[in-house]
C-alpha cells in the first residue's frame, strides 16, 4: 500500500460553505505544500492540539513522511483551494492481521469550521475501506473539542479510551453504513444549498455578451431581469457599448463598480473559458453559460475555470434560469413569457421542451418556484436541484426532464428522500433507444437503458410520464386535488351511458379499479338512471342532483377517488342546468380527489375555478384522466410503505470471493467469463444454490462423476454439459446432453462432443437431473452509468419469447424482494394457482439478495446469469450459471464529489 494506491483518486467536492476544493493524493511534488501547511499554516496551538502518533512529527518530517521516499505504506489526500493546500489526512498501517490504520488530519487555521476535515475524513474512509483497512485508530488530547465533534458528526461509530488526558479513539469503519450514509447525505445537502445560493437567490448579476442588437440573446435576458422585477443591481459587460437597454454598460467584468454574485454569458463559445477565468478572478460565485457548440477544450477549461474559483456554473447551452421568490424577482431566460411565481420547481435539459412546459403550466395557472434549464448539465443537475427544492420552503411540486444521468445512484437517494415530501415528476425521455442489447446473456439483454431508467424511478418513488402532456395531466391533479387512497378505487360517474363505459375502460386499463357501488344512490337520480359503477345518470340530470351523487360519493367508503364525465346536452342548453355547475359551486379539494372529464374542452388540460376560491382538474380526454389518477394512486401507495432497509447480509465470504476475482484478473486482464468450477465457488461464496457440478476432462472421468453422483443418492440420470473457454449458450450450439441413465450414455455423450467440437473442447461438467419445477431467470449487469442492476423473470429455453421480467437497481430493499416476484406476470404461478402448492418464496429472495450482494461488493462483476433457476415449493436450485469479470475501478456513488462532464473530454485533465 503506497500514495498511489488506486482507491486514492482525484475529485473535486464542495465544503459546508459551498466553496469548491479538489481532493488529491499527496505525492513527491507535494513536499513543499504540506511543509507550509504545518510550518505557516497551523499556529503552535493547532500543531499541539493534531492528532499524537504518527504525526508528533515536525512540518519537515510530516512533509517527508508524507511525500518522501519513505512514504510507502501511508495513504495520504490532500484538499487544495485553487493552489493552495488548506489541509490534509491520511493513515498508516499498524497492524497488519487487525488491518488498523493509525490517523492523522491537519487542516490550516484560516480554513477551520468550513467542513475540511469531515470531507477529507469521508474520502479516506473510502479508500482506507478499498485497501482493505478495517479500523482508524488516533491519539488526541482531552480537551481538543473540535477533533472530537469531527468523529461525533461523522456517522461512523466512534469508541473512545480515557487515559491521563488523552483519548485514543477507534473507529471500526465496516460497520454502520446506512447510519454513516445519511450523515454524509446531510453534510452535501447542505454544502450543495450553500453553494446554489448564489446563483438561485443573487443580490447581483451581470449580463456579459449583453447587445443593443434586436434579438440578441443577452439583450433579450437582459431586458427580461430588468422587466421582471429584479430589484439588485444589474450590470451589462460589452466593451463596444456604454449603455444597453437603459443599463450602463461596462467593458469587462472586472471593470464592474462592485463584484456580482452571478454573471450570465452570451458571447461566442471561443470566448467562453477566457470570460469565465474572469469572472473567476473577480470573485463571481456562479455562471449561467447560455453558449451552445463548445469543444471539448473549451468546455475543459471552462470547467477548470468554475472548480479552482468555485463557481457553480448551469450550461452551457442553457435557456437560462428564474427564480420567482417576491425577494428575488429574476427571470434571466430568453423563454417567450415571463415566469408565473407558484410553488412548482422545474428542470429541463432541452430548452424547447422548457419552453414548451412553462407554456402549459403557466396557462394551466400552475406558477414556478424557480425554473433551470441545465442545457449541457457540465455542473449542477437534478441532484442539486431536488435538494434545492427540499430546502427552499417555496417548492410543493418538481417537474424534471433529464435525458442523462451523472450519478444516478446519487440521484435515486436524494429523490427518495425529497418524495417523501414533494411529489417529483419526470418526462422519460429517450424510450425509442430502449431496443434489445446486442449481449451474450439473457440478464444482459434483458437491461436495456428503458428498464434500466424505469428502474431508477421506480425505486427512487418519481412519477415517470411519457409526454409533456401527460406530466402537465398529472402536475394539475398533484397540485389541486388530495391523493386517493391507495388501493385507488374509482367512481365513474357520467351523464352520457356511452362516454361513461369508456371511461370505466380507460380506468380498468391502467389498472384503477371500480367497486361496486350501493343501489340507495339511484334515490339521488332521475329515474331510469343506473348506480353500477359506471354511474348513468342520464341527460336528465340536475345540478342539485349532482351535487347529492358526489357528495354520497364523497362519504362511500368503497371510492378513493370519483371522476366525473359530462357532455353538453341540448336539455341542459334548454333549461339552463349545466350540470358542471355541480363541480364548481362545490368544494374544489374533498376528503377524495375529484376530476373532470368535459368532452367539448378544445385544451388537453385545464383549471376551472370552484366557489371557493380553489381549481378542479378538467381533462378532455377520459384516458389522460385515468392516467393521472393512477400516477396519484401510485404515488400514494409509495407514502403509505414505511422506508425500507437495504436487504441484510446473509453469511457470506467476501474475502473468498475477493481472492477469485483478483486472481482471475490477475491472470487475464481483459477479463473474460470464468470457468464452470470458477462459477461454482464464486456462487456458493454468496449462498447462491448452483447444483452440485463436477468437472470432468475425459469420457472415463466423466462416467466416474456420474456414478459418483448416483452415489451421493442424486437422481440416477445426470446432464452432461461440454465446455471450452468464452462458451456462453450451450443450448444454441448443442453442447448439453440431459438425461443420462447409464454409463452408456454419458460415454456416447462425451464422444459426441469430442465429435462435434474437437480440439476446442477442453471438459466438461456432469450434474444431477433436478427435480421438475417453474424455471426463472435471474442475474445481474453492471452499467458503467447506473451501476448493477437486478433482473427476475421466466426462466428456460423461452425466456426471450415471454419476455416477462423485472428489475431492479441494486443495493435491493427488503420491499423489492417482494415487488419484484409480484409484478411478474407470471406471478400467480410462483403463488400457487387452482389449488396448487405455492413455491418457496423465500428461496427465491435469497437468490435476489445474494445477487445483490454479490454485485454491489465485486464492481468488476459485470455480468451473472443463472438460468435457469428452478423454484420450488421445497426450495430452488440453479442448474446453469455463467459469470463475466472484466477490471474495473473501485467506485463509491454515494461519495461526496462534483461530477466530470464526458464532454469536457481529455481536456478537463490538461493544465
Amino acid at each position: 500500500m503506497t500514495a498511489a494506491h488506486p482507491s486514492l483518486t482525484t475529485a473535486e467536492a464542495l465544503l459546508a460553505d459551498g466553496t469548491t476544493v479538489e481532493l488529491r493524493p499527496l505525492g513527491p511534488d507535494d513536499h513543499r505544500a504540506v511543509l507550509d501547511l504545518h510550518a505557516a499554516g497551523m499556529s503552535e496551538e493547532s500543531r499541539r492540539m493534531r492528532f499524537f502518533g504518527v504525526s508528533r512529527n515536525a512540518p519537515a518530517q510530516a512533509a517527508d513522511r508524507l511525500c518522501g521516499p519513505s512514504r510507502t505504506g501511508v495513504l495520504a489526500l490532500g484538499a487544495w483551494a485553487g493552489d493552495e493546500l488548506v489541509g490534509e489526512a491520511d493513515c498508516e498501517l499498524l497492524d497488519e492481521p487487525s488491518r488498523t490504520a493509525e490517523l492523522a488530519l491537519a487542516v490550516a487555521d484560516r480554513w477551520h469550521h468550513r467542513g475540511v476535515a469531515t470531507l477529507l475524513l469521508e474520502h479516506l474512509v473510502h479508500a482506507a475501506r478499498a485497501a482493505g483497512i478495517r479500523f482508524f485508530e488516533a491519539d488526541t488530547l482531552y480537551g481538543n473539542q473540535a477533533v472530537h465533534q469531527v468523529f461525533a458528526d461523522l456517522g461512523l461509530p466512534v469508541r473512545r479510551h480515557h487515559a491521563r488526558g488523552e483519548v485514543r479513539i477507534r473507529v471500526p469503519l465496516d460497520e454502520g453504513d446506512e447510519h454513516y450514509r445519511s450523515a454524509v447525505d446531510e453534510r452535501g445537502r447542505r454544502a450543495d444549498v450553500a453553494s446554489l445560493a448564489a446563483l438561485l437567490r443573487p443580490a447581483s448579476v451581470a449580463v456579459v455578451g449583453a447587445s443593443r442588437r434586436e434579438g440578441s440573446v443577452g439583450g433579450t435576458v437582459l431586458a427580461k431581469i430588468r422587466q421582471g422585477g429584479f430589484a439588485g443591481p444589474l450590470w451589462a459587460v460589452n466593451p463596444h457599448a456604454r449603455e444597453i437597454g437603459g443599463e450602463l454598460a461596462y467593458p469587462s467584468v472586472s471593470a464592474l463598480p462592485a463584484v456580482p454574485d452571478l454573471a450570465v454569458l452570451a458571447v461566442p463559445a471561443g470566448a467562453v473559458p477566457g470570460v469565465a477565468e474572469e469572472c473567476g478572478e473577480a470573485g463571481v460565485r456562479a455562471l449561467v453559460v447560455l453558449t451552445s457548440g463548445l469543444g471539448p477544450q473549451e468546455a475543459g477549461r471552462l470547467i477548470r475555470a468554475c472548480r479552482r474559483h468555485s463557481m457553480r456554473l448551469v450550461g452551457p447551452n442553457s435557456l437560462g434560469l428564474a427564480q420567482t421568490d417576491p425577494a428575488v424577482r429574476l427571470d434571466a431566460e430568453f423563454g417567450g413569457a415571463f415566469t408565473r411565481p407558484g410553488t412548482a420547481g422545474v428542470a429541463v435539459q432541452s430548452g424547447g421542451v422548457g419552453i414548451a412546459l412553462l407554456s402549459r403550466l403557466t396557462w394551466l395557472g400552475i406558477g414556478v418556484s424557480s425554473f433551470v434549464s441545465l442545457g449541457d448539465k457540465y455542473d449542477v443537475s437534478g441532484n442539486d436541484l431536488l435538494q434545492w427544492w427540499e430546502a427552499d420552503g417555496r417548492t410543493d411540486l418538481a417537474l424534471l426532464h433529464l435525458e442523462s444521468f451523472g450519478s444516478p445512484r446519487a440521484f435515486a437517494r436524494t429523490a427518495r428522500r425529497v418524495t417523501r415530501t414533494i411529489p417529483v415528476l419526470t418526462v422519460d425521455a429517450g424510450r425509442s433507444t430502449a431496443g434489445r442489447r446486442a449481449a451474450a446473456s439473457h440478464t444482459a439483454a434483458a437491461a436495456t437503458p428503458t428498464v434500466t431508467r424505469e428502474a431508477l424511478f421506480r425505486q427512487a418513488g418519481i412519477t415517470a410520464t411519457r409526454s409533456i402532456d401527460e406530466l402537465v395531466a398529472a402536475a394539475a391533479l398533484f397540485h389541486a386535488q388530495p391523493l386517493p387512497a391507495p388501493r385507488g378505487a374509482v367512481a365513474v360517474v357520467s351523464n352520457a351511458g356511452g362516454i361513461g363505459i369508456l371511461a370505466a375502460d380507460a380506468c380498468a386499463e391502467v389498472g384503477l379499479a371500480l367497486p361496486e357501488l350501493p343501489q340507495g344512490l339511484a334515490e339521488l337520480l332521475p329515474a331510469g338512471a343506473s348506480v353500477r359503477n359506471p354511474v348513468d345518470t342520464t341527460a336528465a340530470v340536475t345540478p342539485v342532483e349532482l351535487t347529492h351523487l358526489l357528495r354520497a360519493l364523497e362519504e362511500e367508503p368503497a371510492v378513493d377517488a370519483i371522476l366525473v364525465c359530462l357532455v353538453p346536452t341540448a336539455l341542459g342548453a334548454a333549461t339552463g342546468e349545466d350540470p358542471v355547475r355541480a363541480l364548481v359551486e362545490g368544494p374544489a379539494r374533498r376528503r377524495v380527489p375529484v376530476v373532470a372529464v368535459l368532452l367539448d374542452q378544445q385544451v388537453p388540460v385545464r383549471y376551472r375555478s370552484c366557489a371557493d376560491g380553489g381549481v378542479l382538474p378538467a381533462y378532455s380526454d377520459a384516458v389522460a384522466a385515468a392516467r393521472a389518477l393512477v400516477h396519484a394512486r401510485d404515488r400514494a401507495r409509495r407514502l403509505a410503505e414505511p422506508p425500507s432497509a437495504p436487504v441484510a447480509a446473509p453469511d457470506c465470504d467476501r474475502q473468498a470471493a475477493r481472492s477469485l476475482v483478483d486472481g482471475y484478473l490477475t491472470a487475464h486482464p481483459g477479463g473474460g467469463w470464468l470457468d464452470p468450477l470458477s462459477t461454482a465457488d464464486l456462487l456458493a461464496a454468496y449462498g447462491l444454490p448452483l447444483t452440485t457440478t463436477v468437472w470432468v476432462r475425459d469420457e472415463q472421468a466423466a462416467v466416474a462423476a456420474a456414478d459418483g453422483l448416483r452415489g451421493l443418492g442424486h437422481d440416477a440420470k445426470v446432464a452432461l454439459k461440454a465446455y471450452w473457454p468464452g462458451q456462453v449458450h450451450k443450448s444454441a450450439v448443442g453442447a448439453v446432453r440431459t438425461g443420462l441413465a447409464t454409463d452408456a450414455d454419458v460415454r456416447e455423450a462425451y464422444r459426441e462432443f469430442t465429435k462435434r467440437f474437437g480440439a476446442e473442447l477442453v471438459g466438461a461438467v456432469v450434474q444431477p437431473m433436478a427435480a421438475p419445477g417453474l424455471e426463472l431467470l435471474a442475474g445481474v449487469v453492471q452499467d458503467r452509468v447506473f451501476g448493477p442492476l437486478v433482473v427476475l423473470g421466466l426462466g428456460g429455453t423461452a425466456t426471450e419469447v415471454l419476455a416477462d421480467r423485472v428489475a431492479r437497481l441494486a443495493p435491493l430493499s427488503e420491499r423489492d424482494l417482494t415487488t419484484m416476484v409480484t409484478e411478474l406476470r407470471s406471478a400467480p404461478l410462483l403463488f400457487g394457482r387452482h389449488g396448487g402448492a405455492a413455491v418457496d418464496l423465500a428461496a427465491v429472495r435469497s437468490v435476489l439478495t445474494g445477487l445483490s450482494l454479490l454485485a454491489e461488493d465485486l464492481p468488476e462483476l459485470v455480468e451473472a446469469d443463472l438460468n435457469p433457476v428452478i423454484v420450488r415449493p421445497d426450495g430452488a436450485v440453479c442448474v446453469d450459471a455463467r459469470v463475466r469479470l472484466e477490471r474495473r475501478p473501485s467506485f463509491d456513488p454515494y461519495l461526496r464529489r462534483l461530477r466530470r462532464p464526458a464532454a469536457a473530454g481529455p481536456a478537463f485533465e490538461e493544465e
